[in-house]
């Protein structure tokens, strides 16, 4: 009777040892695979927040891996590597130790990170520190010559016509192709808010709206000021007087604020517009799709003067002289003078 009973216990013990051993082939075959490797490099980008299941499943859609399910059960087994944001350069059929090493180092593709309010020299340095110096030079001088055309192009530069965003650098990819896609980057960003090369505003065509709208960049620094002082900058147009504003006086300076000294004031330079009636002849900084659209969309109003009021950002604006000098009393009373 015993006999008959351990019969049929002893193929389910044998059933179980056979899934163990085929599960761990499957497992090893996965982690360490014979077949799949190829020579081929492919990119997988990780996002802020990815979970690893994400992750998994990006490798997977790539053909870095075969089975994301056995990835993340190497993951709960040797830990799982912090992984930095950025783009990696995987092979594909890559075993999951070499996966584990390339995640646990920084991406190896290099990136560009434009933010609205850099000048192109700047963007030109960040290249320079990716990517080093002889890729960047190459990118300034295409930038400056405008070797790369833009529909909105009116001078020899691509300052502020080139848009803000994540820019990933394969091995592959010049300097030309960079300035490229950073021109369609722009273009797209314009057209989301409704400026064309054929856009016009009181007077200003497309490219000057783009100038004025990198001085809002840097005058209004937030996009809760912006359409104000696009309106301030209308209005001083139409007087005909100078705008006379710090920024633009500094970007001459490769400065990026500070305080303007006298000397500065006094130096003869096109983009001083303390000496010079009307806008700088390029734009002076990349812009977001915030100034752009303020200045497109400027509210009616007789302001022609502001000063930062508050240390949260919000800026008291003013029609008169009397009551700028009151609102600069408010501010040097608060410590911002």
């Amino acid at each position: 009777m015993l006999v008959l009973l351990t019969r049929p216990l002893g193929r389910i013990v044998a059933v179980a040892g056979l899934a163990v051993v085929i599960g761990l082939g499957w497992f090893a075959l996965q982690a360490e695979p014979v077949f799949s490797s190829s020579s081929k490099v492919v990119l997988v980008e990780v996002n802020p927040g990815d979970s690893i299941a994400t992750i998994a499943a990006r490798m997977h859609q790539k053909g870095v891996i075969a089975s994301p399910l056995a990835f993340r059960i190497d993951a709960l087994i040797f830990g799982t590597p912090i992984i930095r944001p950025g783009l990696y350069e995987i092979h594909q059929g890559s075993s999951f130790s070499h996966v584990r090493a390339i995640f646990g180092g920084a991406p190896n593709v290099p990136e560009v990170d434009v933010v609205p309010g850099l000048t192109l020299h700047e963007v030109a340095l960040a290249v320079e520190q990716a990517l080093g110096p002889s890729f960047a030079n190459t990118f300034a001088v295409d930038a400056n010559a405008a070797a790369t055309t833009s529909p909105y192009a009116r001078s020899g530069t691509l300052e502020g016509l080139i848009g803000p965003g994540r820019y990933f650098i394969t091995p592959a990819t010049t300097p030309q192709q960079l300035l490229a896609h950073m021109v369609a980057s722009f273009n797209a960003e314009a057209a989301a808010v409704g400026l064309t090369p054929t856009t016009t505003r009181e007077g200003l065509d497309a490219y000057r709206l783009v100038i004025a709208a990198s001085i809002v960049e840097k005058e209004g620094y937030y996009a809760k000021n912006m359409p104000r002082v696009a309106r301030v900058i209308f209005n001083r147009l139409a007087s005909g007087g100078p705008l006379q504003m710090d920024s633009t006086v500094l970007y001459y300076f490769n400065q990026d604020g500070g305080k303007v000294t006298p000397a500065m004031l006094r130096t003869v330079t096109p983009y001083n517009t303390y000496l010079n009636a009307g806008l700088t002849p390029t734009p002076i900084c990349t812009v977001s799709s915030n100034a752009l659209h303020a200045m497109l969309n400027a509210p009616a109003g007789t302001w022609r003067y502001f000063v930062l009021v508050n240390k949260n950002g919000d800026m008291a604006f003013s029609t008169t002289f009397a009551e700028q000098l009151a609102n600069e009393r408010l501010a040097a009373s608060r410590g911002l003078g």
